[in-house]
């Protein structure tokens, strides 16, 4: 495992993020604990210091279940991270009964990373306006007092949301989680917001490195240009070697929601393999094809769905909508798809509150995409 210096302590150069674990008959609040714990008894195998959980993955079991996996290691063996659910309005002003309860799920004492989740447009102002909600006095007192070991943030905003919040609070500030992949490189300007970073002298911490599953299943097309520069690598190794490449970064979470693709993130994150000149060019030129044929911009991270209230799998239905429009109206697949559901369950049973859209990190218009599905179909 490369391991990357930060303050006074080593950090694994790959994390485990605890987004996207096994779950049981595909519902997303049901995680199969005896898979996840083996997932995580092996990144620990592996060299894996670093876990990341947060409030509302897997309807809010994710902590749980990773407060429970980790309590057989020694405390000072790991770090553990968790967030304050800021994606969700309605818990501003409720910090300290979430962050109490949050080290109850996880079975600790203190957090060694904390981050302020989801610095986004919907709720920037409510993250600023201390006065009001005390959302950052709050943690910051509780860094003081030993509870948070390091503070930081994870921003899905633009460029003027993130400016708006490092302007505020960037004294207090030691790291910053963002987007970050080949892809939104420059489709969501991750790498103006590196650069950005880098002026404040933050270090980067990368989500979404294979933006869902979308780099790990490239076209023909693509893998076959970078099987010519490197016969061996996967179109993973390739998503996690530009990480590597950006001197910035420090850590790189794993959305790895299997044990083999966990066991070959591990692999990857053996040796430092940057990518060439020549390898970046190509990588960076097929992800301009990308981004003029891309559909819906959809990671599949399920917030939306706790907030439908006709309990729509929006993430399923955004999924057949993209194979629908890059196949054409006879695509058998989606239609297929779309007839086995119930009624009450397909696009045009959306009733367009937008809720969903009020808490999606991709900013994804998804009443309008499902209304416009429905008409389709």
């Amino acid at each position: 495992m490369i391991y990357k210096e930060f303050q006074d302590i080593r950090l694994s150069a790959l994390g485990m993020g605890t987004m996207r674990l096994p779950v049981i008959d595909g519902d997303d609040s049901k995680i199969d604990e005896k898979a996840a714990e083996k997932m995580i008894d092996a990144a620990v195998k592996g060299g894996v210091n670093y876990f990341d959980t947060a409030w509302g993955y897997h309807g809010g079991n994710s902590e749980l279940v990773v407060g429970k996996a980790l309590e057989k290691y020694p405390r000072d063996s790991f770090y553990l991270t968790t967030k304050f659910p800021g994606y969700d309005v309605k818990n501003f002003g409720k910090t300290e009964e979430i962050f109490e309860k949050q080290l109850e799920k996880c079975r600790v004492d203190y957090f060694d990373f904390y981050l302020f989740h989801n610095v986004c447009e919907i709720n920037i102002d409510h993250y600023l306006d201390d006065e009001k909600y005390g959302t950052y006095s709050y943690l910051t007192e509780q860094k003081r007092k030993g509870r948070i070991k390091h503070l930081g943030f994870s921003c899905h905003g633009e460029m003027p949301v993130l400016k708006a919040f490092l302007e505020k609070y960037a004294d207090d500030l030691e790291f910053c989680q963002i987007q970050l992949n080949y892809f939104d490189w420059s489709f969501q300007h991750a790498k103006e917001k590196v650069d950005l970073l880098k002026e404040y002298g933050i270090p980067v911490w990368v989500m979404e490195p294979m933006r869902g599953s979308k780099l790990a299943k490239l076209d023909d097309r693509y893998a076959e240009k970078l099987r010519k520069l490197r016969p061996d690598a996967s179109p993973e190794e390739w998503a996690l070697r530009f990480l590597q490449s950006v001197p910035e970064v420090k850590l790189v979470l794993t959305g790895a929601s299997t044990l083999g693709q966990l066991q070959e993130n591990i692999d990857v994150f053996s040796e430092d393999k940057p990518l060439t000149d020549e390898e970046m060019d190509a990588l960076l030129g097929i992800a301009d094809e990308m981004i003029a044929s891309a559909g819906v911009p959809c990671t599949e991270c399920h917030y939306c769905v706790s907030h439908c209230p006709q309990e729509l799998d929006i993430p399923m239905l955004l999924r057949n909508y993209n194979q629908f429009i890059h196949t054409g109206k006879d695509d058998f697949i989606s239609h297929m798809q779309i007839a086995t559901l119930p009624k009450d369950k397909r696009p045009a049973a959306c009733i367009a509150c937008r809720s969903c859209e009020q808490v999606c990190p991709q900013h994804i218009k998804i009443p309008d995409i499902l209304a416009d599905f429905a008409e389709k179909l």
